[in-house]
């Protein structure tokens, strides 16, 4: 079965829609499929480079790279897009390919829903059958749910955006052959909005992990990391976006604390918010720094709006003192590094809604503490919650092993089986 995966924003760019692509090639050859990148050139993403991604990809995977409009162009109105800046360059590079070989299936792979339009384009032309796997909700209902939460981007933009995905996702959702989704919320929500989807098959695949990327870091100089290690402060940290859907958590974070944190770890402590932003570097919107202005902790809480390289960011959760999962108000959220989180086996602390599948995956394989919430809890009682699952008794101390075979079923290995049997059933 050959496959042509399509990841617009593939490495060495440091896209985080990236990385399932990336940690699932390995695997799929000894899972009966013969896989090619259809990917577009570094220099027309805004993201930064890491070229230790790039650097252990398998050789035997041919990734066909397209140049459209370079990043130079997206601060003109409607390019901001890597899509709109490459589709046509992906649509003449795809359809060259699909003409070139033949390929049982085309599966889309990114955040970048534009791009899942060139599915039916292919389909109609080439006969080829194309699977889309929602990262994120193309269509996405919560901010017209809380309207008073402001969206990314500012409302102007989002409401543009949102209008525009609204027309599009069901004329190319029609015509899928399946849907992938890290949430098994997403496809429920698009049950909801199409009849029709009750045809399409689907499987839920969380954001896999993958062993081997520790394993690859080699020596990282402390100079390369966000804090040193050595410095006599205890770190603890969380990577990944922030944003007022978050909100929730973090009161019951810093209420907890402020009020129940002894003055000895208080002294010690800082808290790290890495890569908070999806802005460009320099542009990021603090989210994190304002909330923890509200309990005073301004001098221990350090936000770092931009992303770091992957191989960096593995680095830093390797040698942290404790890491921290802060969930969404959106049930249906699941943050993409929650296996690394698991995999570098340090003491971790996740605060996440009572209906999250993440907080449902935490459960089964351990290696957490955890403390849910949901709409009606008070910052008073989430803050009593961490207070007992985490700063009595010095929890923050403990790292608790993940049961390995629970895991197991959402490693890179295991899901490119899964992925490749889903693939069969479509075509």
């Amino acid at each position: 079965m050959r496959v042509l995966l399509v990841s617009p924003r593939f490495p060495p760019s440091n896209a985080a829609d990236s990385q399932r692509v990336r940690m699932l090639i390995p695997h799929l050859g000894a899972a009966g499929c013969t896989a090619e990148v259809l990917a577009v050139d570094p220099r027309c993403c805004v993201s930064e480079l890491d070229p230790w991604q790039a650097a252990h990809l398998p050789p035997e995977v041919p990734i066909h790279r397209v140049l459209g409009l370079s990043s130079r162009w997206g601060w003109l109105p409607g390019l901001g897009s890597v899509d709109a800046r490459c589709h046509r360059a992906l649509a003449r590079t795809g359809s060259r390919l699909l003409r070139k070989r033949r390929f049982d299936l085309v599966y889309f792979s990114t955040t970048e829903f534009g791009s899942f339009r060139l599915g039916p384009l292919w389909k109609r032309r080439h006969g080829v059958p194309f699977v889309l796997d929602y990262q994120d909700p193309w269509v996405n209902d919560h901010y017209r749910r809380h309207p008073k939460i402001p969206p990314p981007g500012g409302r102007l933009k989002h409401a543009i955006s949102d209008r525009l995905h609204r027309f599009r996702e069901p004329h190319v959702l029609r015509q899928a052959a399946g849907i992938t989704s890290v949430s098994p919320a997403y496809p429920a929500h698009l049950l909801v909005r199409y009849p029709f989807a009750t045809r399409i098959p689907s499987v839920v695949l969380p954001f896999p992990g993958s062993p081997t990327d520790f394993e690859h870091l080699g020596t990282i100089h402390p100079n390369q990391l966000p804090f040193h290690p050595q410095d006599g402060l205890i770190h603890w940290v969380s990577i990944g976006r922030g944003g007022d859907d978050l909100h929730t958590a973090l009161h019951g974070l810093f209420s907890a604390i402020s009020q129940h944190a002894p003055q000895e770890l208080r002294r010690q402590l800082r808290l790290h918010f890495i890569g908070t932003s999806y802005a460009p570097a320099g542009w990021g919107r603090l989210t994190v720094s304002p909330v923890a202005k509200c309990y005073g902790l301004q001098d221990i809480v350090v936000e770092q709006t931009d992303r770091l390289p992957l191989s960096i960011t593995l680095a830093t959760l390797r040698v942290a003192d404790a890491l921290m999962v802060i969930g969404s108000n959106d049930p249906s959220y699941i943050a993409s590094k929650l296996h690394p989180y698991l995999l570098a086996q340090r003491p971790l602390l996740a605060i996440l809604h009572e209906k999250s599948p993440a907080a449902e995956l935490l459960m089964s394989t351990g290696g957490c503490k955890l403390a849910v919430f949901n709409e009606s809890m008070g910052n008073e009682a989430l803050s009593q919650k961490i207070r007992k699952v985490w700063l009595e008794d010095r929890q923050y101390c403990t790292s608790l092993q993940a049961e390995l075979a629970a895991c197991k079923a959402y490693s890179a290995q295991e899901q490119a089986k899964e992925l490749a049997m889903f693939f069969r059933k479509c075509i």
